[in-house]
């Protein structure tokens, strides 16, 4: 059985829009709701999924993301509108359960290597 690959667009209560492509639509809004993942959609609070298209072949789905991505704002409501003119959140009762969240905080840095040498005095 092939995998299959979602382009989507996120949104806020000020319509702001994000155009991604993922293989786990369900773990990927679960992602962006929780804010997760540091950047654009954590920043401006995109937590509603108001738009997505299923593919096949993932060459597919990017080709239809930079599509979209590269089309005016205007162009990119009426689709969503074509499919949702509410701009309800479609993935309200799409899911019967969500992803365990799993932490993805910034990894903490490496320890200091001991120097092996003392430091040579500046009047040697």
């Amino acid at each position: 059985m092939g995998r299959t690959y979602f382009v989507y667009v996120m949104s806020n209560e000020s319509k702001m829009l994000y155009v991604g492509v993922t293989n786990d639509l369900q773990k990927r809004v679960f992602q962006h709701k929780s804010k997760l993942i540091p950047g654009f959609t954590q920043k401006y609070n995109l937590y509603k999924l108001v738009y997505f298209e299923q593919f096949g072949d993932i060459r597919a789905a990017i080709a239809r993301e930079k599509q979209i991505k590269g089309w005016l704002r205007s162009k990119k409501v009426t689709l969503i509108v074509a499919m949702n003119p509410q701009w309800k959140d479609l993935a309200e009762g799409r899911f019967k359960s969500w992803p365990r969240p799993t932490p993805q905080g910034p990894r903490p840095l490496p320890s200091p290597k001991l120097a092996k040498e003392s430091p040579k005095s500046l009047d040697e």
